[in-house]
């Protein structure tokens, strides 16, 4: 073998070593101050995104398709009117919701959902609305489709799909691969993708993709596998994201314009047969998560905790856990995770949604039949 390609080999293995090398379990963490969890509204039935009006009010998605304002009392109304018609079957229904930057103006709300295709098959679809409100309750009007995954395909798997604005006013749209991990890696599709668009559903000039033959244009990053948590981080206005993996290899991610996040040819875990998935866990030209699970905790639902009730927690990250039926605190260090703690896990329910609240409480949403809102408040 002649020096060049042993050299070569020698750089890749060094990169593969290091990148692993970088990604070490946190050391556990431990909270000072009490905490302790009560109930502030019940009677949900599978919710999977929240969203805090001006007046104090919430407004919560159910994934089977209805949309509710929950009180300051705590009080659920009837589901509100002309909500879109969703696919709601296994992890499809009615997904994520988000209020327009300038809603207190506008009244407009985003609204995430897997959507029964024309053509066959499903996908997960973006629409606005403005909200209406009519005594405890209210209604949608003029919905518009603003974002259609494409292409549609069969399955009720992997939608993602988690609605975050960006500080310029762009909503950034996280999207599953449909259980059809190769196409994470083609260009030419949504699936496995965050895409960037503008409030209309317009595409930004400044998309990576933008004008390049055979790329969807709205891809900001790709090589996602089911990304099901995102928020901006409240410092740096970038945005962090945690995705699914298999058995094994839940991701931490900071998706940066135009990157390749791997899935499926590099992963942390393996395919639920117990074999192996793709080349390994690293290969130039793909990035490195910040942080895995393995095991799986199946996260969904994200915040930085930006409240003044718990002040240890301030600038820490919150993720929710279906698979683990446990809400995690990541403490960090810049974009490093330094220590991590498991919280509620006595609690033993799914969480499917996080929040820092305006109150200084940390919000979740529960996933089940019997869904809830609880909040996270100082035990004293």
């Amino acid at each position: 073998m002649h020096a060049r390609p042993i050299a070569a080999l020698a750089a890749l293995l060094a990169f593969v070593s290091q990148a692993a090398a970088e990604i070490t379990k946190a050391p556990a963490a431990k909270t000072k101050q009490g905490v302790r969890f009560e109930t502030y509204a019940k009677g949900l039935s599978n919710p999977w995104g929240m969203a805090f009006l001006p007046d104090g009010r919430l407004i919560v998605t159910e994934r089977l398709g209805r949309m509710r304002l929950v009180g300051k009392d705590g009080r659920v109304s009837p589901p509100l009117g002309n909500v879109p018609t969703v696919a709601a079957s296994r992890q499809g229904g009615l997904l994520d919701v988000a209020l327009s930057p300038d809603f207190a103006t506008s009244k407009l709300v985003y609204v995430s959902y897997a959507e029964l295709r024309e053509e066959g098959g499903s996908a997960t679809t973006v629409a606005r609305a403005r909200l209406v409100f009519e005594g405890d309750s209210g209604r949608l009007d003029d919905l518009k489709v603003i974002f259609r995954q494409q292409p549609s395909a069969l399955g009720p798997q992997h939608f993602g799909s988690r609605l975050v604005f960006a500080r310029d006013g762009n909503l950034f749209v996280t999207l599953g691969e449909r259980n059809q991990p190769a196409k994470a890696q083609d260009l030419g599709t949504h699936y496995g993708k965050v895409v960037r668009i503008r409030p209309d559903g317009s595409v930004p000039a400044d998309n990576p993709f933008a004008g390049k033959a055979g790329a969807r244009p709205e891809v900001w990053s790709y090589g996602h596998r089911n990304i099901q948590a995102a928020a901006i981080h409240p410092a740096t206005g970038k945005l962090w994201t945690v995705e699914h993996g298999a058995r094994g290899g839940d991701e931490v991610n900071i998706p940066l314009r135009g990157r390749n996040y791997g899935w499926p040819v590099i992963t942390y875990g393996v395919d639920y047969t117990g074999f192996r998935i793709g080349e390994g866990t690293a290969k130039a030209g793909m990035e490195q998560p910040i942080y895995y699970w393995d095991p799986s905790i199946a996260p969904s639902g994200m915040a930085f905790y930006t409240g003044n009730l718990f002040p240890e927690w301030r600038g820490n990250l919150f993720v929710g856990a279906l698979r683990a039926r446990a809400l995690h605190r990541l403490v960090l260090d810049g974009e490093r995770i330094v220590a991590e703690e498991v919280l509620l896990r006595d609690l033993g329910e799914r969480i499917r949604d996080v929040r820092s609240g305006p109150d200084g409480a940390l919000w979740l949403l529960n996933d089940g039949p019997e869904g809830r809102v609880l909040r996270l408040v100082p035990s004293s």
